[in-house]
């Protein structure tokens, strides 16, 4: 079975009486609420409350969080806390030993990354990527200091694949973090500006055994606490995510899952102890996701299944 998984970094099941919840402000497919209620969803989808925290005392965050999705193990009970950012020598030893795109490819299943890159970016980090024929950035000794590679592009790499460059957007082989290519191009960058129905035929069209996409906007702007900036992100991710599961093909899966909440809270520029929204479409229903680890262990049931 081929599954999918759009990723969105940020995501909390919040109030939907809150003032401070943006997620209240459009009837996106993540408009999760503490109450149980949230928007329909399309295509015969479920959802399911993951917990993020593991029992842990302190804050879930990115970095042991996006760990625990890319290896389906309980990465912050393993090393005994939540870690922020990037992962650490820690965690890059789970996921370079147990990544979900390893024990795919140990079954003979192929898996791709969908977001593509500056190819100076994935350089620097160390990370194999595709073909390019020039670096699209240059990185300031500042910006050398800040970049490290995330758990998503970790896990891609133990697998031993290699990550789409800005050539490969400018191909229509992969798309730019932000979907629709507006806040890449504010930036000066030379990336393509598709529709969310086109974005998703260009994820399909790339689709593997597994395919990722991820997209952490609305994460910066739950820290930034700024609304519009929180809207505009959950609207360009949920129009893209309507037309993935739109044009799903047949018995393929879709899941939509986040790493730890956020968003749902701007009173707050911290993360929260709530639960995560974990939506499906397809022949698995949400059902047997309790946690975001599960997320990573569904993917390696349904996509590592003999056919």
């Amino acid at each position: 079975m081929r599954v999918a998984l759009l990723f969105i970094d940020g995501v909390g099941i919040g109030s939907r009486a809150s003032p401070h919840n943006p997620l209240t402000r459009g009837d996106f497919l993540v408009s999760r609420f503490d109450d149980g209620t949230g928007t329909a969803l399309p295509d015969g989808g479920t959802w399911t409350a993951a917990d993020t925290t593991f029992g842990i005392e302190g804050r879930p965050q990115s970095s042991s969080n996006q760990s625990a999705i890319y290896t389906g193990l309980a990465a912050p009970k393993i090393i005994g806390e939540h870690t922020l950012g990037y992962p650490d020598s820690r965690l890059i030893e789970l996921i370079n030993a147990h990544s979900v795109v390893k024990q795919l490819a140990a079954r003979g299943k192929r898996s791709t990354f969908a977001n593509a890159y500056p190819a100076a970016v994935l350089d620097h980090m160390g990370i194999p990527r595709r073909g390019s024929k020039g670096p699209d950035v240059e990185l300031s000794p500042e910006l050398k200091r800040r970049i490290r590679a995330s758990a998503s592009a970790l896990a891609m790499a133990a697998g031993a694949v290699p990550l789409r460059t800005f050539d490969d957007a400018r191909e229509g082989k992969g798309l730019t973090h932000d979907i629709d290519g507006s806040s890449a191009q504010a930036r000066g960058l030379d990336v393509p500006r598709p529709s969310p129905e086109e974005a998703a035929r260009i994820f399909w069209g790339l689709a593997e055994d597994f395919t990722l996409f991820e997209h952490y906007l609305a994460d910066e702007a739950g820290h930034a606490r700024d609304v519009d900036a929180a809207v505009k992100a959950l609207t360009t991710f949920d129009l893209f995510a309507r037309a993935v599961v739109a044009q799903r093909p047949a018995g393929a899966q879709v899941f939509i899952c986040s790493d730890h909440g956020n968003v749902e809270d701007l009173s707050t520029r911290n993360h929260t102890l709530k639960p995560v929204p974990v939506l499906a479409f397809g022949p698995q229903d949400a059902s047997r996701i309790h946690d975001v680890a599960d997320v990573g262990r569904e993917i390696v049931r349904l996509a590592g299944a003999e056919e």
